[in-house]
């Protein structure tokens, strides 16, 4: 029941290289014409005029602050967790040590 199941062995037979006698070996290619640098495209292109420009990098500028604004929340809301906790275990030590003490 728990014993791997393998695959049947291949039975085809080993594949055999020949190496080929040198009157069969192919003739070197000419060298061919030069491939053309670009492919014309019929897409239109774009231009960034000054205002387009301008309000990419709002824009960028924008993202940079939100993502920001994101990160320094998260550090100040684990920064407060650490530090309730820090309180908190003072908090237990006090009442522990002041039941030995009595």
């Amino acid at each position: 029941m728990f014993t791997p199941k393998y695959p049947p062995k291949d039975t085809a037979p080993p594949a055999t290289t020949v190496p080929l006698p040198a009157s069969d070996l192919p003739a070197p290619a000419a060298p061919a014409a030069p491939a053309p640098l670009a492919p014309v495209s019929n897409r239109p292109v774009v231009q960034l005029t000054p205002g387009s420009a301008l309000a990419l990098a709002a824009g960028g500028g924008a993202v940079v602050l939100v993502v920001g604004a994101v990160l320094v929340s998260l550090l100040l809301a684990v920064a407060i967790t650490g530090m309730s906790v820090a309180v908190c275990a003072l908090v237990i030590r006090s009442i522990l040590n002041s039941e030995r003490n009595r």
